[in-house]
């Protein structure tokens, strides 16, 4: 072998060896990590918008039930970005589901802004907001640390009349705080809300015989012990990002032609990660909200004659979430409700078919747009429920 294939051949050799090293390193986050993916993610949008921390303070005033239950009184924060539209548009609040943060809807936020002032949160407890030690041991206390959090929220941000989007997870808190607070919301967008069935109202027997399996048996032991999906990703250490890559490849290109395109997969991949490896806090409400099999402990059709705010709920067509619930709790309703289903789209919907949702999201608010044909009529294939 010549001298100069040997150098090659070590050199590759060093080059492998660095890069398997690069590879296998634990890659770092922190809330300022996890700010920084979003800026990135958020680099591909060509509205302006402002991020900033909005300080919600330590603990609702007056309220026997402390969001925190921890050691520090230090002030919490909101984090918060704002996209500007024309004066005197409506203001559309945008809140994030479960494992997800307000970068999420990345692909909306440009046609978005075009018609509405456009404000979108993590949730406390996640992406680039405060994440407090979690500590509620109730339905009710976990449920009062996002409805109480997103109160003092909207008091810090001065905010009155907006129209409420929650999707998923989300769309619970959501519609929970327009029960608790209806006279700050036009409108309530509900997208493929979770909360809706109760185990009772689902096929409980199906649900009984799983349970008597062994996996049945695990993963109920595993919700039990509040075991998340984001403790997999920390525990997995170097090999985590390898793992949300594989996931975002395959969730987001699985509906249509529309998937993300390489730089987009590129950045989502990271901002996922980065969200889903910082430290533990809001993720750990999922067994005091939801039982096993993801039903609702306080299932919000149970309440929908209370219903004070219109509505409207959004759903792709291949949403596991059924929206045959809306259907449902419409009935009991006594306040104006539709329902709109996308298609060529699952639970994320705004990013499996983004035109489509921007669609179904100007028709919701047509009362609150200037009259044009776009905001009036739904374009062919988005039906209504």
């Amino acid at each position: 072998m010549s001298e100069e294939n040997t150098k090659t051949n070590a050199d590759s050799s060093a080059s492998d060896s660095k890069s398997s090293s690069c590879r296998l390193r634990w890659v770092p986050t922190s809330t300022d990590r996890v700010i920084a993916s979003e800026k990135r993610l958020l680099s591909l949008l060509k509205t302006p918008y402002v991020q900033e921390q909005v300080n919600i303070g330590s603990g609702p005033p007056g309220s026997k039930v402390r969001w925190f239950r921890s050691s520090s009184d230090k002030p919490r924060f909101i984090n918060t970005v704002t996209f500007n539209s024309q004066e005197n548009s409506p203001t559309l609040v945008m809140v994030h589901g479960y494992g997800a943060s307000q970068g999420f809807f990345f692909r909306n936020y440009d046609a978005l802004a075009s018609k509405f002032q456009v404000i979108a949160i993590d949730q406390l407890g996640w992406g680039g907001s405060s994440r407090p030690d979690f500590t509620c041991k109730s339905t009710e206390e976990t449920e009062a640390w996002f409805i109480d959090s997103f109160e003092a929220w909207r008091k810090a941000k001065n905010l009155s009349n907006f129209i409420l989007l929650g999707h998923s997870f989300g769309g619970y808190v959501a519609a929970k705080y327009a029960l608790k607070h209806p006279e700050h919301v036009q409108h309530l967008i509900l997208v493929g809300p979770a909360g809706f069935t109760s185990e009772s109202d689902a096929n409980s027997e199906w649900v009984a015989k799983f349970r008597a399996t062994w996996k049945g048996a695990i993963i109920g032991h595993l919700w039990e012990s509040n075991f998340t999906p984001q403790k997999i990703i920390r525990g997995l250490g170097p090999w985590g990002p390898d793992l949300v890559q594989r996931y975002t490849s395959t969730r987001f290109s699985m509906h249509n032609g529309d998937g993300l395109n390489e730089e987009e997969a590129k950045l989502v991949t990271d901002y996922v990660y980065h969200t889903l490896a910082a430290k533990a806090s809001g993720e750990l409400c999922l067994k005091y909200i939801f039982s096993f099999g993801a039903f609702a402990k306080l299932p919000l059709l149970q309440r929908a004659s209370e219903w004070k705010v219109p509505t409207t709920f959004i759903y792709g067509y291949e949403d596991w979430m059924n929206f045959q619930g809306a259907q449902e709790a419409r009935r009991d309703m006594k306040v104006p409700c539709e329902i709109i289903r996308v298609p060529q789209a699952g639970h994320f919907v705004f990013i499996d078919n983004p035109s489509a949702f921007h669609s179904a999201i100007f028709y919701a608010c047509r009362r609150f747009l200037p009259p044009d044909h776009g905001n009036q009529y739904l374009p062919a294939g988005v039906t209504t429920a």
